[in-house]
């Protein structure tokens, strides 16, 4: 089977944990073993939101992770990204890793969603997909399911 980390920063964005959710169970649906590596707060969130562990069962302190982590041993990174810190984790998690990566990369600011996606798009190699959002997760929810298609191949 082959494992997923999916990284989680601030959850500030109200799109953030209902989209982690729905991604870590359609991994999972797909014969993923899936790790969400997080910060406290958006740990907190993830208890709360899926109390009985239905969505994720696998989770990390996203620091923990990083101390620890060591390349190829995750198949697939998914990185969800709104800020400046998150680019920064994504590269840093993608470059340890060296494996086949997507970053959701989503916020409200044109100017600052492009930033991202010009910082990600310079530093990576990884699949990118993105909307302007914030409150709805429906435009990301889309392009997700879009650009998993080739995972389920």
């Amino acid at each position: 089977m082959e494992k997923v980390l999916i990284l989680l920063g601030c959850p500030e964005s109200p799109s953030q944990t209902p989209l982690a959710l729905y991604t870590a169970h359609k991994l999972t649906k797909m014969g993923f073993d899936v790790t969400v590596a997080s910060t406290p707060s958006a740990a907190k969130l993830l208890e709360v939101s899926d109390s009985e562990e239905f969505y994720v069962q696998k989770k990390v302190d996203l620091e923990k992770c990083l101390e620890d982590l060591e390349e190829k041993e995750y198949d697939l990174l998914v990185g969800f990204v709104h800020k400046d810190a998150a680019v920064s984790y994504f590269v840093t998690f993608y470059h340890i890793l060296n494996t086949k990566s997507y970053a959701i990369v989503f916020e409200k600011d044109p100017e600052l969603l492009e930033k991202f996606l010009d910082d990600l798009t310079e530093n990576t190699d990884a699949i990118l997909i993105s909307a302007r959002a914030y409150h709805n997760p429906t435009p990301l929810r889309v392009k997700i399911d879009k650009a998993f298609k080739e995972l389920e191949d």
